[in-house]
């Protein structure tokens, strides 16, 4: 770029009125596009000796001393510009900047100093990459600043160009029409949903679409212009200014590159694009903006019931956050299904508990079958009668209509990703995400740190060889300007990272060793927060049972697993939090060279560790409890003084039932949404609180904050990590386990309901915009959803099987019952035991049952008179078998299904098929009648020339001459220019110049 087309900064108007509310520069006319913060804190007395030296300090002399003062300041261009500002000074060879003298008698500290070189150096190259810059006029001495920024239509038009952000065409074509049945159906639908829709004007597409192509500035006559204000939304406006942002270089000040860096080592404190406005709703509803209107139709409680605006939320925030929620919207409508199956389930539970044969056997007191204490010494015989309740309670969720319920949610899983697959696609096609690249990375901050100290490292060893080296004196040794030129140059690749400088995994071994023993030592804490649970039911169940009182003994069990569960819940709960805060520490250990790279190893990590903490107390129910404990006479001993503890008498589902919905119910209700409430606005406060006293505060509350205080005081946008991550947990809770609560979809359903309502509020009043991100998918978890939809097929297959009893009653009615009914069953699975074979000081102190010689306990065992007293039975190895069977046979039938519907259901649905050979076939058209027009235009112009000189037919592959520095047709305001491509990464492409004085000309060449 030329240095006379620099773009001078300008001074804020203090006037929020002339700012057109704090979105516009001080003209109110550009609009401000994004903001950088960044805090001028209160120095001490001392005075820097920088400072109090010169002047004018150039940006050679920042602390580092990697750059010597240059003795010639020719070639010096003035930057400032409308009065007052940083008398900013932009020079070809060097940046030079003026101290500010307006802090009174307090002087710049070293580290401020510096920081103020590198925000002036970083500024100068925005200024030379097209944006244009309006800082405040008043010069603060400490407190917050604010730069402004506003990228030109030339710079929008560059830039959309090189990121190939699709735009509308002047052309519509009209989608193709259903058939005559299919219309009407389809009218009818939309009738019966028009009362759930939200009031967002153009949120259907309506019967016409315009045809969408990647911007060319040699093509705007093509696209549907109006204004070239509102041609560019606002999110693709921060989205340009952020990509420019992130590549621009700081190569004489700290060696780096991009806002993300500088934000990192506390040049700026925030960098953030404006929402649009107050989210209140001042004036009519038709002069509502996009904030308002999402506020009112989208974030609000009361709108429960109704459809999200998702183009309009994917038009502010984006595509990444657009198919977030639109993924959440069709996970809870699919939950509706779910929940009505599993309402009816239960229904049936209740409907036959009367009737359920071993519960009435249980409950029915003629039968008298006196069982083994539950504990030595101090526990006597008990009746199986009194467990009534238990077994009751249990037939509601252990029943025959569990196992299809179990098959019908397997099935349900993957219906749900068939059908989210059909609907991303859809959304792809309806946002023009179609064949669209990935974009490229910069390195992170701590990247590009350690690969930089690297490369010293690597010097200072050749330094140290050269030192060690004899130096050869002859005539044309390098001395004087030379010397510094390469020590210059040498500095710069130093913060450079050539194409095959990067991290080996030499570099990153240290790292992964301590990954891996913090991840076993991660497992080893849940484990053992898990068995010091069951050491508490252990040892309360024993003092219990040892209680005087007949009513503490009777509510041991109930007590037990009721305050069990709950200390189960707070340690999940505690180690959540934890282990969220050491996945991301273990991820920086990993040194990962992108955000992407990065976000994909935290996401692993992080919910490799949560799930295990969330699922390990609700696997120990469900398949260790009670299968390890031993028979009455050689009972398993925990610590030699405590039996490991037993199912209840109906099973162990019961228990799994309530710790399932406890910990899943407290989960929703505390961590989803008291913290997601709570903590915010805790945060809130203590930065309001943080920020209050001072002079600038109270002039500033003297007249109106403007829009980016305001956007400053909201919390940051930290990713999508955690809204996905508790959804998945969640959506673990209803498929995993489902068998054993058929409740649980329910429960998922209504928490939905109010976290679609929770995060859109938070997202439209308590953070700041993100930049509108693009993607194709939702990425990782994509996969991490399927993963857990197969594995929920063997994990219910095993809780029928073994948790629940409902293969030891098949077994007893098709082969052990007389009668082939269930009659007996009760005593068919208790065994015998002689209260002779207690050991020495286990058998009951006081026994209130009289003389007796045996009792019974839950299994399948020999009696003590049989020659194999106590081994397994046959009956047990009959259950196993069929048990090992059944989990077999379930789970090749539910994955043969699973791939029967994930084939019946196509990825792409046909109507998508269609319109994209459509739109290819228009846009085909289109360019060749372009072309025909170009070269029939051509060969006019010709014909007045050279009529006799024929020219070649146009074709589709004919190339047409262009003039290279002929601007298009259009308004683009972009002047005479070469067609070349904006120079992003242009520092790692080109070669260095001998001279460093074109080091800022060289950023970025338009």
């Amino acid at each position: 770029m030329q240095t006379d087309d620099k773009i001078p900064v300008v001074s804020s108007a203090s006037s929020p009125q002339d700012s057109g509310e704090g979105l516009h520069f001080s003209d109110g006319r550009r609009k401000v596009d994004y903001v950088l913060v960044f805090h001028q804190r209160r120095h001490s007395s001392i005075r820097s000796p920088a400072s109090t030296s010169v002047s004018h300090d150039r940006l050679s002399i920042v602390s580092n001393g990697n750059f010597p003062p240059s003795l010639g300041s020719e070639g010096r261009v003035g930057g400032g510009g409308g009065g007052g500002g940083g008398g900013e000074s932009v020079s070809i060879g060097e940046v030079f900047m003026e101290l500010d003298s307006g802090g009174g008698n307090e002087a710049a500290e070293p580290a401020d100093h510096e920081m103020q070189l590198i925000r002036q150096e970083f500024e100068a190259n925005l200024l030379e990459a097209g944006l244009e810059i309006e800082r405040d006029r008043e010069v603060k001495a400490h407190g917050l600043s604010f730069t402004r920024l506003h990228a030109p239509w030339p710079v929008l038009c560059r830039e959309a160009e090189f990121l190939k952000i699709k735009v509308p065409t002047k052309t519509r074509y009209e989608i193709k029409e259903e058939g005559a049945f299919s219309s009407s159906m389809s009218s009818m639908w939309r009738k019966l949903k028009q009362p759930f829709q939200p009031k967002v004007l153009h949120q259907d597409h309506g019967p016409t679409k315009f045809l969408t192509h990647c911007f060319s500035r040699d093509k705007l006559h093509l696209y549907n212009i109006t204004s070239k204000d509102t041609f560019f939304d606002n999110a693709t406006r921060g989205r340009i200014v952020y990509e420019i942002l992130r590549r621009t270089v700081c190569a004489r000040t700290c060696q780096t590159i991009g806002i993300t860096t500088l934000i990192a080592k506390g040049v700026y404190d925030a960098a953030f694009p404006l929402h649009d406005g107050d989210f209140n709703t001042t004036g009519h509803t038709e002069e509502r903006n996009d904030r308002q209107v999402l506020h009112e139709e989208w974030a609000r409680y009361s709108a429960f019931y109704k459809y999200q605006p998702i183009d309009l939320v994917r038009k502010y925030f984006g595509e990444k956050i657009g198919l977030y929620f639109a993924w959440l919207g069709v996970y809870t409508q699919l939950l509706v299904p779910a929940s009505i199956v599993g309402i009816i389930v239960f229904g049936y539970g209740v409907a036959t508990v009367d009737t359920n044969i071993p519960s009435l056997e249980m409950c029915d007191q003629r039968f008298n079958f006196t069982m083994c204490p539950l504990c030595d010494g101090a526990c006597d015989f008990w009746q199986l009668s009194t467990a009534c309740g238990t077994a009751r309670a249990s037939h509601l969720f252990d029943n025959p209509a569990t196992v299809f319920f179990a098959i019908f949610m397997s099935l349900w899983a993957v219906l749900f990703l068939e059908h989210w697959k059909r609907r991303q696609i859809s959304l792809s096609f309806s946002w023009d995400l179609t064949g669209i690249e990935e974009d490229e990375e910069h390195p992170r901050p701590k990247y590009e740190t350690i690969l930089l100290q690297k490369r010293q490292r690597k010097q200072k060893k050749k330094k140290k060889k050269k030192k060690n080296q004899p130096v050869k004196q002859e005539d044309g040794t390098v001395t004087g300007k030379d010397r510094w030129r390469r020590k210059l140059l040498s500095a710069m690749a130093a913060g450079i990272p050539a194409a095959i400088e990067k991290l080996t995994w030499k570099d990153r071994l240290p790292g992964y060793c301590i990954n891996v023993s913090s991840i076993l030592f991660m497992f080893g804490l849940t484990f053992s927060a898990v068995f010091g649970v069951i050491i508490y039911r252990i040892t309360v169940s024993a003092l219990m049972a040892m209680s005087p009182d007949p009513e503490t003994k009777s509510n041991v069990r109930v007590t037990v697993t009721a305050t069990a569960v709950i200390i189960n819940l707070v340690v999940i709960l505690i180690l959540d939090e934890i282990y969220g805060a050491v996945a991301v520490w273990l991820t920086e250990l990993e040194i990962p060279k992108t955000e992407t790279n990065f976000e994909e190893r935290l996401i692993l990590k992080a919910f490799l560790l949560k799930f295990m903490n969330a699922y390990a107390p609700i696997f120990y129910v469900a398949f260790f409890k009670g299968r390890f404990a031993g028979r009455p006479g050689s009972y398993v001993y925990v610590f030699n003084d405590y039996r490991m503890e037993e199912c209840a008498p109906g099973g162990c589902l019961i228990e799994l039932c309530i710790q399932l919905s406890i910990i899943m119910l407290g989960k929703q209700l505390i961590q989803n949404n008291i913290f997601e409430i709570g903590i915010p606005k805790l945060k809130k406060l203590v930065r309001t609180l943080k920020d209050k006293g001072g002079v600038e505060k109270e002039e500033e509350e003297e007249r109106l904050p403007q829009q980016w205080n305001l956007d400053y005081a909201l919390a940051p946008f930290e990713g999508l990590t955690p809204e996905y991550m508790e959804m998945i947990i969640q959506f673990g809770f209803v498929s995993l386990f489902v068998a054993s609560f058929p409740l649980a979809p329910l429960f998922a359903l209504l928490n939905n309901v109010i976290e679609i309502r929770l995060d859109a509020k938070k997202f439209v009043t308590e953070l700041r915009r993100p930049v509108a991100a693009r993607a194709k998918d939702i990425g990782i978890w994509y996969n991490i959803l399927s993963g857990m939809g197969k594995f929920s097929v063997i994990i219910n297959a095993f809780v029928i099987s073994f948790t629940s009893d409902f293969i030891p009653r098949l077994v007893y009615q098709y082969m052990y019952s007389h009668t082939g009914t269930m009659h007996g069953f009760i005593d068919h699975t208790l065994s015998y035991f002689n209260v002779s074979n207690f050991k020495p000081g286990t058998a009951p102190h006081n026994s209130h049952h009289g003389d007796v010689t045996v009792c019974r306990y839950k299994d399948y065992r020999e009696p003590p008179w049989s020659p194999d007293a106590y081994q397994f039975s046959k009956q047990y190895w009959c259950v196993l078998a069929a048990r090992l069977a059944f989990v077999i046979l379930f789970q090749n039938l539910v994955m043969f299904l699973s791939l029967v519907v994930a084939w019946v259901i196509p990825d792409i649905p046909k109507t998508i098929v269609e319109q994209l050979k459509r739109e290819k076939k228009l846009l085909v058209n289109l360019f060749l009648r372009e072309e025909k027009d170009k070269f029939q235009l051509i060969q006019s112009l010709f014909a007045k020339d050279a009529p006799h000189e024929p020219l070649p037919i146009p074709g589709r592959y004919s190339t047409l001459p262009q003039c290279p520095t002929q601007a298009p047709t259009g308004d683009e305001g972009g002047g005479p220019r070469a067609r070349c491509r904006a120079a992003s990464f242009s520092l790692y492409t080109r070669k260095i110049p001998p001279s460093p004085r074109n080091e800022n000309s060289r950023h970025t060449a338009v």
